[in-house]
């Protein structure tokens, strides 16, 4: 979406502060999951950042004064808007992207996590996207910095829409070039696991447990189909 000119914003345009976890007005929340939704109307103000956590803006990255979250003019949507320069600070979904590493014996890759959210459970190699690479080349940096697993990316697996969380996941299937595997920094432990040996009662997301259940389905079938699934409900 095109940023509005500078100094188009009429000063009087709603101002809505933020809340706080306590449900007061105005300070920034703590790093812990927390989801939460106000509206102007029907109009939802942004939420959560890329992390899960509350995301506040206190300044201006173009000019350093403070923002203001308000309904510029010809828009819909409150948006942090520089209170003197007038920059308007569009906030947009973040990209996941992961893959489901096969090896040559059939048996699939799974890291335990050692960072929050969801330290100690089992996920597939996945996270952000960096700026600069493709969606593949996401995922097979991401395998690697989890597991030390060298994958060939393969053809695309699903696609989760998480919009409480603002964010957007894309998993792929994948083929471990190497039997070599290990935890990576963000990982405490990993392992290869055929499909009665994962531990579903311990997998870290929703979206996670999409993937590998679209992922043994599909193999079973012996087909490789594109999958779309909406997920908004929170860590069991």
């Amino acid at each position: 979406m095109p940023q509005p000119a500078k100094g188009s914003q009429a000063k009087n345009s709603p101002i809505i502060a933020a809340p706080r976890r306590d449900g007061g007005t105005g300070r920034r929340a703590g790093l812990k999951i927390r989801f939460w939704q106000q509206s102007v109307g029907s109009i939802p103000i942004p939420g959560t950042n890329a992390r899960g956590t509350i995301a506040f803006m206190k300044f201006c990255s173009e000019c350093g004064a403070p923002v203001a979250l308000r309904i510029p003019p010809g828009d819909e949507r409150p948006r942090f808007v520089c209170a003197t320069c007038d920059l308007v600070h569009y906030q947009n979904p973040k990209l996941v992207v992961g893959c489901v590493p096969e090896a040559d014996d059939g048996r699939i890759v799974l890291c335990k996590r050692a960072i929050e959210p969801r330290v100690g459970f089992w996920t597939i190699p996945a996270g952000f996207m960096e700026n600069g690479e493709t969606l593949q080349q996401a995922a097979a940096r991401e395998s690697h910095e989890e597991a030390l697993a060298d994958v060939e990316i393969g053809s695309l697996l699903g696609i989760a829409n998480v919009t409480q969380a603002h964010q957007v996941h894309v998993f792929f299937r994948a083929r471990l070039r190497s039997p070599n595997i290990a935890p990576g920094p963000e990982s405490l432990d990993v392992m290869f696991a055929h499909e009665h040996e994962v531990p579903w009662q311990d997998i870290a997301f929703p979206s996670t447990e999409f993937a590998l259940r679209r992922y043994f389905e599909d193999r079973a079938a012996n087909r490789e189909g594109h999958h779309f699934v909406e997920l908004n409900r929170r860590f069991r």
